[in-house]
């Protein structure tokens, strides 16, 4: 599969309703190859909801989602061949170890030759030595570094990261997020959503913030700032999401960051072969 200069992951008028309940609301977002867009709202503000959307998760009541120019409702195996999700709770099988875990993985996907990439990604997050272990054998910290690695395996081009750092210790935080940089160095689009604001400050390229469902603001932490006149050019990214959400600091129209352009300077990356028939 050919990758395309257009954005590597891209949502329209993206919706979805809980009943009464409008958790995102005709949203557009758009992240190109090698790019880290961090995701930023209070809680309830639809963040999940939005990764859960674009990974194929959750569908949503309307509007469109495509990876790489392949359209996530027409085409969703062909699409999420693509994604990883890591949510903030590690999903694990009671009875695989973690070695079990990523053969799982690597016959799900197809994967040729995955030992040594699979060894190599246990070496990195520090968990080799537990590779014959359960999951009640692990520590909380332990498991999330488990489900990173099989969502690190396939080598996805996509990765959503929902409060990614969650469970891990200050040692575990830096790995995992040179790790993440690593790939966008290597042409993954990623979404890193956390409300560490210092942490999605550091790493992101862009930032949106979500309020109930909404866009509200989209762009560099310097373009932010310039839309909200209140607050000086020094704001960190807590001051200036306090200032959008509670409405100290208006906005001004003339000013305010439009929805910057995914990124499209990046090499292509090279595609991992297709999954089985």
């Amino acid at each position: 599969m050919a990758w395309s200069n257009d954005p590597v992951i891209h949502a329209t008028a993206l919706t979805r309703d809980y009943e009464s309940l409008r958790a995102l609301d005709s949203l557009d977002l758009a992240v190109g190859a090698g790019e880290v867009l961090g995701l930023v709202g209070a809680n309830g503000a639809g963040k999940t909801t939005c990764l859960q959307c674009l990974a194929g998760i959750m569908p949503p009541t309307s509007g469109q989602v495509t990876i790489n120019g392949v359209s996530l409702r027409d085409d969703p195996r062909a699409a999420k061949r693509w994604i990883a999700f890591i949510p903030d709770t590690p999903q694990l099988f009671e009875y695989l170890t973690v070695r079990e875990h990523m053969l799982l993985i690597a016959r799900v996907y197809g994967l040729r030759d995955w030992e040594p990439r699979a060894a190599a990604l246990l070496e990195e997050f520090e968990i080799a030595e537990k590779a014959d272990a359960l999951p009640n054998e692990l520590s909380r910290g332990m498991k999330q570094k488990a489900a990173i690695c099989q969502a690190f395996l396939p080598e996805p081009r996509v990765i959503l990261c929902d409060e990614p750092l969650s469970g891990l210790d200050p040692l575990g935080r830096r790995s995992m997020r040179e790790a993440l940089l690593a790939r966008a160095r290597s042409g993954a689009a990623l979404i890193v959503s956390s409300h560490q604001l210092d942490l999605v400050s550091a790493m992101s390229d862009r930032i949106l913030i979500l309020d109930r469902g909404k866009h509200l603001l989209e762009g560099t932490l310097a373009e932010i700032q310039r839309a909200l006149p209140s607050l000086d050019g020094n704001a960190s990214l807590e001051e200036v999401f306090l200032a959008a959400v509670s409405g100290a600091g208006a906005l001004d129209p003339a000013r305010r960051a439009a929805p910057a352009s995914a990124r499209v300077d990046a090499p292509p990356p090279a595609a991992p072969a297709e999954p089985p028939e």
